[in-house]
């Protein structure tokens, strides 16, 4: 290595980043505009230009390579008593990049540019590493609390930063719950660990939801203001990295949830509240189809009061063709004794039909339904109890993309569409979801699988 590479390499993060990345992996970085645009913005806290920084980026387009992995070990490099705190959702993924952090200073190109570096021999923590100069990087979930450590240097010049990659997971969040934890996690863990006031924090991630960690804080949620780079995966009708992301494909993902590629992909979450289906959606028949089978679902209420939610029964069948069909619905607001007598005779009503067969009865295992179960299955009906595993929203967001697909077939001229439409379009801050509900859990055990919700053979 030359003189001039290894000063290049010591003052430019993008040359160290392509340098290391062929030396471990032994094939050359693909290059792309953004790689450049993401190392000129985490130079800039560097420098002291930003000591807030979100980037906003597609998943699978190297951000922990470049932003942890590589950033803190060339910072680790130039400034080798740095204090780094580097969280993620996931405290396993946290600590395998601060291993792939520690690998990176390892490596003999590593020392050719840097000189080698001398790490305490009493660090040998999977989640963290020192360096004799007093430097340390800590790994940790964003579950966790952070106690004994902190970020930055007591001093005016660059001393390390909190690094955030990817606070939420995907999967959750869209629970109200799961991501005020993340919120919550920030405000009161995150920005404690501060040893300056102006240490730089730095947050990477994709867009999942409109008041995600980034909506929070762009929002201005904890008062500051924070220098935002979007990497959008569509720049002018094209892709952003046509070679990792050809544009057919982000088109197909596009098609196939629009809600999750405008937040992940275009950084653009959409609002939930009458946001999360869209009438047109919907498929509808005017001939029933033909069906490999049948099962009623039944949603029940607790109580039969004008506000609370009624009880629904819905039959559903698997098409030929593979799509989830409605055929019929009963909703009503009874109690104990009557809903008994209805769900008997629905179920009584549909047993007449012999074009397919009608395999079971799949009740919510809560509240009244639990009572239902043990009474149908005391007459020999064949009932399954459905543990609901997760929230209303997050089981919506996995059943829409199903819906919009074309998967869904409604009976075009059935006497209930119009309310259940409203009540889908309102979803979730309309007054009632009861047959939001028992859609959702036929869609899932037809289209996506019955391991998405815990069932109970009784």
């Amino acid at each position: 290595m030359t003189p001039e590479q290894i000063a290049d390499n010591r003052t430019d993060l993008l040359t160290f980043t392509k340098t290391m990345f062929k030396a471990r992996k032994g094939f050359d970085l693909i290059d792309n505009w953004h790689q450049e645009a993401i190392c000129n913005a985490l130079e800039r806290v560097v420098i002291g230009q930003c000591n807030r920084l979100i980037i906003n980026i597609p998943p699978r387009a190297g951000k922990t390579e470049i932003a942890v992995i590589n950033f803190i070990a060339w910072c680790m490099g130039n400034w080798p008593d740095s204090e780094f705190i580097h969280p993620s959702y996931s405290g396993r993924l946290a600590t395998n990049n601060t291993f792939n952090v520690r690998s990176v200073m390892q490596h003999e190109d590593f020392a050719k540019i840097f000189g080698a570096p001398v790490f305490r021999h009493d660090s040998n923590a999977k989640n963290e590493f020192r360096t004799e100069q007093g430097g340390i990087v800590y790994a940790t979930g964003s579950d966790g609390t952070i106690t004994g450590y902190g970020a930055g240097k007591m001093r005016e010049s660059f001393g390390g930063a909190i690094i955030i990659d990817d606070p939420h997971k995907a999967g959750e969040a869209n629970s109200d719950t799961r991501r005020q934890n993340v919120l919550d996690w920030f405000s009161t863990t995150i920005e404690s660990r501060k040893n300056r006031p102006d240490t730089p924090i730095i947050i990477i991630m994709q867009r999942l939801h409109e008041n995600d960690l980034s909506g929070f804080l762009l929002g201005g949620g904890n008062g500051e203001e924070w220098e935002n780079l979007v990497i959008d995966a569509e720049q002018d009708g094209e892709s952003f990295w046509e070679r990792q992301f050809p544009w057919d494909e982000l088109k197909r993902m596009e098609k196939a949830d629009s809600y999750r590629y405008a937040g992940q992909y275009r950084q653009t979450p959409a609002p939930i509240g009458g946001g999360i289906f869209k009438n047109h959606w919907w498929n509808y028949y005017d001939a029933l189809p033909k069906l490999k089978y049948r099962f009623i679902v039944a949603d029940t209420a607790q109580k039969i009061k004008t506000q609370n939610d009624y009880s629904v029964l819905q039959c559903w069948g698997e098409s030929e063709k593979g799509q989830a069909v409605m055929i019929d619905q009963l909703r009503g607001k009874w109690e104990a004794p009557e809903l008994l007598q209805q769900a008997r005779a629905f179920w009584n009503k549909h047993k007449q039909d012999s074009s397919s067969a009608l395999r079971s009865f799949d009740i919510e295992d809560k509240s009244s339904g639990t009572g239902l179960i043990q009474t149908l299955k005391r007459e020999g009906i064949p009932v399954i109890g459905i543990q609901r595993a997760t929230d209303k929203v997050s089981r919506a967001f996995d059943v829409a993309p199903s819906i919009e697909s074309g998967n869904v077939l409604l009976p075009r001229h059935a006497s209930f569409l119009s309310d259940y439409m409203l009540e889908f379009e309102q979803f979730p801050n309309g007054s009632h979801d009861d047959q939001v509900d028992p859609t959702m859990d036929a869609i899932k055990k037809i289209l996506i699988s019955y391991q998405s919700i815990i069932f109970e053979a009784l």
